[in-house]
């Protein structure tokens, strides 16, 4: 059997990925942390449109990166061309261990936490270990949802492929008809305007174990370091948007088809994710109270359980809005982990070809698709949905991207200086500047990270550095 993967997939089909693997259920919930974090309408906008900026900006500096390495595993070998194999390795380990199946584990847990809205019995507790360890129905939910993605997916990328197009169809529909019909009815009242009436006073607001609600104004070096430890949240978002790079060898035309995918499906949605930040504006007040009950007294700020979609969903279609909301959510973290699913086990296909994973993960099954890999794949985020720690996975996940993205980009200087003839069909864009601009502006995020979250930012340092031993169990063979 040809061990090749063939190039099915078009221009549309790879912006969906991009936009697809985007939105999950990030958009929905995290405006209200941000809001608690830093209590500004203006400085919340400028968190969204940063995050998107840097994020498009990204997208187009890998423009160059994909047109010169039209290759399965993407990310993974545009590493690998410009630091050599125990880099591109580091960067596989912590994708496999955390960033990929960490977040297909954390929204197959959003897709199960939202059923149980019409299904409450997926909250009951199956079986408890000790003092802290449950696991429950719900849990066993999400197991299910990506073991039938991986099983559709493991049938050949057709399948995959349509199911990304339909529930991404669906999702970006939803999503602008809650952005149209939030601005239109938001827009009859002074909420907005009451918003950002004072829109550059910050505040950080925190809630006691006890119920206590302490705010403290915040202004200079204490807003710089607020705004860079809470974009985080808007960052693992808009996250993900490299997964087309990874299927790069099942995409037709890859040279000129993966840089303008990356640039509509990033510009896409940061688009809709700024539109919906002002619908949320449009429809809730900022502050609230806890003991509120309904969307409106609780505000943005306290949304019940963070879900401020959900409450701006309630302003629109009364108490119906709840249920709307968590279909919605049901159907975008669904169409979203089909993305993430997809893409991921053509970065471990493309390890295991340079002996960097289990071997058998490069066999290609009877429908041309990396089927072992993926079922590896399936397992790991299995365990990880019952391991209880994937919101903490999410941060520091989202932060070893972060470093690698960082670095991916600081590649493409060190290429032109390396390989100056090698064919690049597509420049990155603005270049140098927008490459240098995203290096360090993500790299000055890093460093707020690593001083406002140094224990989870130095667990998922701690994740990458145990990948070098390992590194050496997977090359002893080879020689080097």
């Amino acid at each position: 059997m040809e061990n090749n993967l063939k190039r099915t997939l078009g221009l549309l089909d790879a912006t969906s990925i991009v936009a697809g693997s985007m939105i999950g259920s990030g958009i929905f919930i995290v405006t209200t942390p941000m809001m608690r974090d830093i209590g500004s309408a203006g400085w919340m906008m400028v968190l969204w449109l940063v995050t998107g900026l840097i994020t498009v900006f990204a997208a187009l500096s890998y423009g160059e990166l994909a047109g010169m390495m039209p290759n399965a595993g993407g990310q993974y070998v545009y590493i690998q061309r410009a630091y050599g194999r125990m880099m591109s390795f580091l960067y596989g380990w912590t994708v496999f261990t955390v960033i990929q199946t960490g977040v297909i584990a954390a929204v197959a847990v959003a897709f199960a936490k939202y059923t149980a809205v019409f299904f409450p019995e997926l909250n009951n507790i199956i079986l408890t270990i000790g003092k802290s360890f449950q696991i429950n129905y719900g849990q066993i939910l999400a197991i299910v949802s990506i073991i039938f993605l991986t099983f559709i997916n493991t049938k050949g990328i057709q399948n995959g492929k349509i199911i990304q197009l339909i529930f991404t169809s669906a999702k970006l529909f939803a999503l602008f008809a809650l952005i149209v019909l939030g601005l239109a009815i938001g827009l009859k009242t002074d909420t907005l305007s009451h918003n950002f009436a004072d829109m550059w006073s910050a505040t950080k607001t925190t809630i006691s174990d006890s119920g206590i609600i302490t705010v403290a104004p915040l202004a200079g070096f204490a807003l710089a370091g607020a705004m860079g430890a809470t974009i985080i949240n808007s960052l693992f978002s808009s996250d993900a948007w490299n997964n087309v790079t990874f299927i790069a060898a099942e995409i037709k035309d890859p040279k000129k088809n993966i840089p303008r995918s990356l640039f509509l499906g990033t510009l896409i949605v940061t688009i809709i994710y700024i539109l919906a930040n002002l619908a949320y504006l449009a429809l809730l007040p900022i502050n609230g109270s806890p003991e509120a009950n309904d969307a409106m007294g609780q505000g943005i700020m306290f949304a019940s359980n963070d879900r401020v979609g959900a409450g701006a969903a309630s302003v629109i279609f009364g108490g119906l809005g709840v249920s709307l909301m968590a279909v919605l959510i049901m159907i975008s973290t669904f169409g979203c982990n089909n993305g993430l699913i997809l893409a991921g086990s053509r970065l471990f296909y493309a390890m295991s070809r340079d002996g960097l994973f289990f071997k058998k993960a490069e066999k290609l099954n009877s429908f041309q698709v990396p089927g072992i890999a993926l079922w590896i794949q399936c397992v790991w985020a299995s365990l990880l949905c019952l391991s209880g720690k994937y919101s903490d996975l999410l941060v520091y996940s989202t932060f070893a991207s972060l470093l690698f993205y960082i670095l991916t980009i600081a590649g493409i200087f060190i290429l032109r200086k390396k390989e100056p003839d090698t064919e690049r069909p597509y420049k990155a864009f603005g270049y140098p500047v927008i490459p240098i601009i995203y290096i360090l502006v993500t790299s000055a995020i890093c460093i707020d990270l690593l001083i406002y979250d140094t224990r989870n930012t130095g667990l998922g340092l701690l994740i990458v550095l145990i990948g070098i031993p390992v590194y050496y169990f997977f090359n002893k063979n080879e020689g080097e």
